[in-house]
């Protein structure tokens, strides 16, 4: 049912999409409006200038605009505006002596801290679980828990994480792989509270 869900909403991207290249404004404010703060949570989770983070993705939906007309027409949308910020942030960093100097977006580190909604916890016993699972999940090395956070809050599938960090599948496979067996070897709830973290709005 998940799948189904979010291949309506890519194909609905998609139209939208294709009306932006072709220069409707309205299709883009719309693509705008919907991932703006998806955006700027996902930035906010490489660097702690709040102002920086919104320029990149302000810079990244004006390139959008800019040159749409040059713009793959067969896009993950959602994917490629992540895709996109990681990297117009890994260039700033690069270039500003603000930042840790890096040239590739292998080295900005993924510093997002995973937490669920307290109204999604239905009694004590399973907050006490979901706190020790955000513990684990936070403690995992910093390109398995981004991995994590593309599978199940941005719901990418290995294929886009892999495109996203610029890895090959196989890599992008061993990364979910490996947090998920690190996780069952230190914690011993239910697994399925994974599901979860796909629900909860940040």
């Amino acid at each position: 049912m998940k799948s189904q869900i979010q291949n309506i909403k890519n194909t609905e991207d998609s139209t939208l999409w294709s009306s932006l290249k072709a220069g409707d404004e309205k299709s883009f404010s719309i693509l705008f409006e919907k991932y703006y703060s998806v955006l700027i949570r996902y930035g906010n989770s490489f660097s702690p200038f709040k102002e920086k983070v919104q320029d990149c993705v302000q810079d990244v939906f004006a390139d959008v605009w800019i040159y749409r007309q040059s713009l793959s027409n067969s896009v993950v949308v959602k994917a490629y505006l992540l895709s996109s910020v990681r990297k117009r942030i890994a260039r700033l960093q690069k270039r500003d002596y603000i930042f840790m100097k890096t040239s590739t977006t292998d080295s900005i580190e993924f510093l997002f801290d995973f937490s669920i909604e307290h109204q999604l916890i239905s009694d004590e016993e399973s907050a006490l679980k979901v706190a020790h699972l955000n513990s684990f999940l936070n403690n995992l090395p910093a390109r398995q828990k981004e991995a994590l956070y593309l599978r199940y809050h941005q719901g990418l599938t290995v294929e886009q994480i892999a495109e996203l960090l610029q890895i090959n599948y196989q890599s992008a496979n061993n990364l979910l792989h490996r947090a998920l067996l690190q996780l069952r070897r230190e914690w011993k709830g239910n697994l399925s509270l994974l599901l979860l973290l796909s629900a909860t709005t940040f």
